[in-house]
Formats: structure tokens, C-alpha cells, sequence
């Protein structure tokens, strides 16, 4: 099929870019209604006058309807939305590119939504719902346990996590890592329960700082409850993460000031784990940490790296020098392609 795509757009070039302005139209609708047309102009990146001639083209197809607040879709424009969808990712290539990027990743899957990340939030709900999919898809029935790691990324995806991940599955969501000393809202434990609430699963707690001393570390060990959730963390058969810019995550765990310029000086792009790498994948630093560590995913059949936006590609790429081959990429266009394209280098 996509070689008839190759054929219709040497023959009409045209047609295929109006279509896909268009389905770009509704897609930024469905995220933003109700939108006004200049807010709408503004998340697209194009001008009202353009924009203007697509959405009164679709308005009269009624395809798009107007609230008082703005532009919103009718139920044929999001029935003409949703059925479009695959049509549109081969359309756009993203096949193609998704087979590319995880062979020059050197990982066994990639998946790729379509927008940045950096321009609008609402295509971390598209990655949340790509995971929620694939998850219900290639995860095997049974008892299984998920081991999530915190972030903001990670919050988004639970937002997106439905009962469909859990059918035919009793699951089990424990945090990665202690959690303590991040916003409540994307610790850890906040993100496994919040995705065992909206899978109708259950979820275990690790009440411990992400990051401690040497003489805290064993004592810690030792606490029944804690060694109880740490076994389940290392006997967790999926792993769900994000990647982050490094010196972004230094500042927001509140590192030294001395640590942060070590990282700085050693051109740090890349964080996961409480693991800092360079460019080149080179581990720069390395937090002290109760829980998953990088080593650990070899023996974990599932893992999947979440993480999109053409400011993380740099980050992506790095730490996909020490992935397990048998990873899950879910990103966007904007990383997709810059790292496909060399930017990053």
C-alpha cells in the first residue's frame, strides 16, 4: 500500500498534501477543542489566512462545528478522524521511518505519533494512548507486574491507561525507584497507582528516597516491607520509562551545585535510571539509588521507553547506546526526525 502512496503522490502531489493538511486540521482540533482559529494558527505553525481556507472547506463537509469557546468536531469529523488514522501513518511514512529509527537505535521496536511534543503538549496524550495499545496488544495473559518509573511524561501516560491493558491480566503496578522527594504528582508510586486505578489493577507502594546515603542504603535493605516490594520490582516482567535532558532532571532533584557542573563540563545530554550519560552513551554519573537500575532490564521481558520532542532527541539517541535490544520506543515525529536526520550529531 505504500508503494500505491509513492505512485499517487508522483502523479499528484497535490492531493496528497491537501489531504494531509486537513487531517492535520482535525487532529489539532480533537486535541484542542474548543480552539479559536487564531490559537489554532498558532499551535500549527501556520497563518490564519491558510488556515482559514482548510477549516471553512471542512466546516462545510461538516466535518467541524463552532461552540462559543471555538472550532470543535462534529461526530462525522471525528468519525472521518479516527478512521484516517492508519491511512494517514503510512501515508506520512511512518512505518517506514519507525523501522529505520529502531535499526539505528540498535532496539527491537519503535513507535511514532505524529506532532512534537514541543509544540503542544496534547501529543504526549497520543504517545499515552500508542503505549496503552501496544501494551494490550503484545503483553501475554496472566499475572503480570509493571515496574514505572515517575516524571511528567510518566503521569501523562497513566492519564491515557484504560481496562483494556488489564483484560485477560491481573496486573500489578509497583514503582521502579524510591520516590520520595519529587512533586507528589509524578513520584513513582503516584504514577503506579494512578495507572492501577485506570487499569482496575492493584499497585504496591516504595515509601523511600530515590536517592540516599551509604549508611542509610542497608537499614533500608533490611525493612520487611520495603525488601517485600523490592523482590516484586525485580521480578517485574515490563518496565515503563521516560528519558530526560540531563541537566533538566539535575535541577529538578535539586543535585549540588558541584554535581550539576560536573555535568555540565562533561556535557551531559542524557538521564534515566539515575543515570547520566554524554552523547556517546559514556555514564557520566550515577545517582545512588533503592531499585531498578539500568543492568536490570536484560532479564526483563518488556521494556518500554517512552519520551518525544525535538529537545529530546539528543537524550533519546544517548541513552539508547546502553537500552536493551529488546526495547520499545514510543516517540514523535519531532525526535523521529531529527535523530533520523543527523541533527543530533
Amino acid at each position: 500500500m505504500h508503494s500505491d502512496f509513492a505512485w499517487i503522490e508522483a502523479m499528484a502531489p497535490d492531493v496528497v498534501d491537501v489531504i494531509t493538511k486537513r487531517y492535520q486540521v482535525l487532529q489539532f482540533v480533537n486535541w484542542l477543542a474548543p480552539v479559536g482559529r487564531r490559537t489554532l494558527a498558532e499551535q500549527m505553525k501556520t497563518s490564519e489566512r491558510a488556515l482559514r481556507t482548510e477549516t471553512d472547506f471542512l466546516r462545510k463537509q461538516g466535518m467541524l462545528g463552532s461552540s462559543k469557546s471555538g472550532m470543535v468536531l462534529t461526530s462525522k469529523g471525528r468519525e472521518c478522524f479516527q478512521g484516517l488514522q492508519q491511512l494517514m501513518n503510512q501515508l506520512l511514512g511512518f512505518k517506514e521511518d519507525e523501522k529505520k529509527l529502531a535499526s539505528q537505535l540498535g532496539i527491537a521496536h519503535c513507535m511514532i505519533v505524529n506532532g512534537d511534543c514541543d509544540q503542544s503538549s496534547r501529543v504526549l496524550d497520543e504517545m499515552g494512548k500508542t503505549l496503552a495499545q501496544t501494551l494490550s496488544t503484545v503483553l501475554p495473559e496472566g499475572q503480570l507486574t509493571i515496574a514505572v518509573m515517575g516524571g511528567t511524561t510518566m503521569a501523562r501516560m497513566a492519564d491515557q491507561m484504560s481496562y483494556k491493558v488489564s483484560a485477560g491480566r491481573e496486573l500489578t503496578f509497583v514503582p521502579a525507584r524510591g520516590g520520595v522527594g519529587e512533586a507528589v504528582a509524578i513520584q513513582a508510586n503516584s504514577v503506579a497507582a494512578a495507572m492501577a486505578e485506570a487499569t482496575d489493577s492493584r499497585y504496591r507502594v516504595l515509601y523511600v528516597p530515590e536517592n540516599v546515603s551509604a549508611e542509610s542504603y542497608q537499614p533500608l535493605l533490611k525493612e520487611p516491607a520495603v525488601q517485600q516490594v523490592l523482590q516484586m520490582i525485580d521480578n517485574a516482567q515490563v518496565v515503563i520509562h521516560s528519558i530526560g535532558d540531563a541537566l533538566v532532571m539535575a535541577k529538578r532533584r535539586s543535585m549540588a551545585p558541584e554535581a550539576i557542573s560536573r555535568l555540565t563540563a562533561q556535557q551531559a545530554v542524557s538521564e534515566t535510571f539515575g543515570t547520566f550519560f554524554d552523547a556517546e552513551g559514556r555514564v557520566i554519573y550515577k545517582i545512588p539509588r533503592i531499585g531498578l537500575q539500568i543492568p536490570d532490564l536484560d532479564h526483563i521481558p518488556y521494556v518500554f521507553a517512552v519520551a518525544g520532542g525535538r529537545s529530546k532527541a539528543k537524550a533519546i539517541e544517548a541513552y539508547m547506546h546502553n537500552a536493551p535490544k529488546h526495547t520499545w520506543l514510543i516517540t514523535d515525529i519531532g525526535a523521529a526526525n531529527s535523530i533520523l536526520t543527523g541533527e543530533t550529531r
